[in-house]
């Protein structure tokens, strides 16, 4: 049970129901024996003419005019003038009652509770929500309007005692009373929707309690049906009709699309809607019917319809989706190839149209001639090769002006070097290298021997040993590359390099160091033993022989390297390890004499230089006094002075030397 509006005003009277005034509307619910039994006030006195007493409020013929007005006693009047009188005195009577009971309609109805029941269920309607205490209460009756001015009786409780029900036609069985007094009606429906009022009987109050129900349902789902298959885009279609049934009120439907409110209008959105009333249930079913204008992004649209009801959360239908057509307005080529496409491969060509459904017919243009396909969009040229190399193009077999092209480029790269296999040159010779390359786009040429990198490509004008080894080209173009070698052998007679002797580490023995070139590898010999060999590998045509002798005397050692080619020798003078020692400190000695007369020179140099000056100044100083007396003088002063500065010069010269 809900509330709608606030609890009404109760009418209260503190006199007896039957001594009451009241009209036709009100006459059974008035003097109600149950009502009427428990007043304790005197009936009204009744006069004894019969035919001046005017209409009684017991006598149900006086009830339908009488408003309690009386004639006085006192005086006799003649039949006449009693009977203009009497008119007189009902017509009064009759618009007294008029304003009465149109001014007690409005305030009960301006002051009725209101109270929402859902379809089906049993509604609870309160009585004077607490207003009188339950132990005041002497009596208790529920009533129902029946309409034009009609009441019913539904059930009546008297303090102590059970509850009467009196409910007949739709009510009965279905009414009862809750312990606080409020209406209990089960299985409740349209016809339900109506004023029920409360009469309280406490002390000597008679209080009325009227409460206004209305009756809602919810529609159990919402359902779209009639759905049409596609869509056309800017064709106007019934897409399909939106149905919440068996409701109350009639529900609003909204459409929706990707759950955004869709507004008719008048153009590309149109919404018609009906409702139809049940005339048995008195519910209503509601139909809304969209007309839609579709465009290319509705593809894979969802839409939906809801409704809000008044006590109930937003309900929303399944979403449905449709295939949108439309004609084909741009198609591409694909090409489909590994990359990078070479010679020897397979491509696809793939001819992509916008339309829905998609076209199934197409004509593609290889070079030089066309292929028409169907129920494909696919064409595949096996084996390309640099030849195939061009534009291709695809076109619509309905439409030849609407056309996609591609240019297709197949990979190619040839190279050729010169030489290749085992290459056998003499020390000396000169070598062409020659690289050619042929590509279908920008190469990159790198070069190494025995896998070191080379900063350019090798010339060889004039061989040497060093130039053996194993020379590789890689050609690079993209992702695409080819490679070439060759392996350069240099052969010639032996010839030492380098012959070298020095004092080992702990100074007891020397090492002898004999270096050549040649190829075939050359044989070393020694003209003497020693007390260890070395030998480092044989790489580009060097060899290295290292030999270990502790000499006692001195000696004149030769290195020989021999090969097929011929021989190479070199001698070295070796001296005792104790002569060397000898030597050694005889230089230390004469290191340290030949010291001391440097530094003797030196000093010497140093004081003479200090003389000259000294002499020279005095000299000049002399010559000042005499040049006063000729100019001969002076003059021969001024050569004599020349020649001074010049063994000046030559004295400092010598002193820095």
């Amino acid at each position: 049970m809900l509330s709608a509006t606030p609890p009404p005003n109760p009418t209260r009277s503190s006199v007896c129901p039957s001594q009451l005034p009241v009209s036709p509307a009100h006459a059974t619910s008035d003097e109600d024996p149950e009502l009427k039994s428990n007043c304790t006030s005197d009936p009204a006195p009744q006069r004894d003419t019969e035919t001046e007493e005017p209409a009684g409020f017991n006598s149900p013929a006086q009830n339908s005019a009488s408003v309690g007005f009386f004639l006085p006693p006192d005086k006799p009047t003649e039949p006449a003038e009693d009977l203009r009188g009497l008119a007189r005195m009902h017509l009064l009577s009759a618009s007294c009652a008029c304003l009465l009971l149109v001014s007690a309609l409005l305030r009960r109805a301006s002051a009725l509770e209101t109270v929402i029941g859902l379809y089906g269920e049993t509604l609870e309607i309160p009585c004077n929500n607490g207003a009188i205490k339950a132990e005041d209460v002497l009596i208790t009756k529920w009533k129902y309007d029946k309409g034009e001015g009609l009441s019913g009786d539904l059930l009546v409780k008297r303090k102590n005692q059970n509850v009467s029900i009196s409910a007949t036609d739709e009510y009965r069985g279905r009414v009862s009373m809750a312990p606080n007094s409020s209406l209990l009606l089960s299985a409740a429906k349209l016809t339900d929707q109506r004023t029920y009022t409360c009469m309280v009987v406490a002390g000597v109050d008679i209080t009325e309690y009227p409460v206004n129900v209305v009756i809602y349902k919810m529609p159990a789902d919402l359902e779209i049906s009639d759905k049409v298959e596609e869509l056309e885009i800017g064709k106007l279609t019934k897409l399909g009709t939106c149905v919440a049934q068996d409701t109350n009120p009639a529900a609003n439907i909204t459409w929706l699309k990707n759950n955004k409110p869709l507004v008719a209008d008048g153009k590309g959105i149109f919404i018609r809607t009906s409702v139809l009333v049940d005339p048995v249930t008195g519910l209503s079913t509601t139909s809304s019917t969209l007309e839609y204008s579709a465009e290319k992004e509705d593809t894979d649209t969802e839409f939906t319809c809801s409704t809000q009801h008044a006590v109930g959360t937003v309900l929303v239908s399944s979403p449905v989706t449709f295939t949108v057509t439309y004609s084909t307005e741009n198609i591409i080529l694909q090409v489909i190839a590994q990359e990078p496409l070479v010679e020897g491969d397979n491509v696809s060509l793939k001819c992509v149209a916008d339309g829905n459904p998609a076209p199934t017919s197409f004509t593609f243009h290889l070079k030089g001639e066309s292929v028409t396909v169907e129920n494909t969009d696919t064409y595949t040229i096996q084996n390309v090769s640099r030849d195939s190399t061009g534009e291709y193009k695809c076109s619509l077999v309905d439409n030849p002006t609407l056309e996609a092209s591609e240019f297709i480029t197949v990979n190619f790269l040839d190279i050729n070097l010169n030489l290749s296999g085992n290459i056998v040159k003499s020390v000396g010779e000169a070598l062409e290298l020659n690289l050619q390359t042929h590509a279908s786009g920008e190469v990159k040429v790198s070069w190494t021997k025995d896998n070191v990198k080379l900063d350019k490509q090798p010339k060889f004008t004039k061989l040497t040993f060093s130039d053996s080894g194993h020379y590789v080209c890689k050609v690079t173009m993209g992702l695409m590359s080819q490679s070439a070698s060759f392996d350069l052998l240099v052969e010639g007679a032996p010839v030492i390099k380098q012959l070298l002797k020095k004092r080992g580490e702990d100074g007891q023995h020397k090492v002898l160091i004999c270096e050549a070139e040649g190829s075939p590898k050359p044989a070393v010999t020694w003209s003497i033993n020693g007390t260890s060999f070395d030998e480092s590998p044989f790489i580009n045509g060097k060899i290295t022989h290292k030999i270990t002798v502790v000499p006692t005397a001195n000696l004149t050692v030769t290195c020989s390297v021999t090969n097929e080619f011929g021989t190479d020798t070199r001698t070295l003078k070796v001296s005792s390890l104790f002569e060397e020692v000898r030597m050694d400190k005889q230089d230390q000695s004469d290191e340290g004499e030949q010291t001391k007369l440097v530094v003797g020179v030196v000093v010497g140099l140093i004081v003479a230089t200090v003389v000259v000056g000294l002499a020279y100044w005095v000299y000049m100083k002399k010559s000042k006094q005499g040049s006063w007396k000729t100019g001969e003088k002076e003059n021969g002063s001024s050569e004599e002075e020349k020649k001074l500065e010049e063994k000046v010069e030559e004295n400092s010269q010598k002193a820095e030397v």
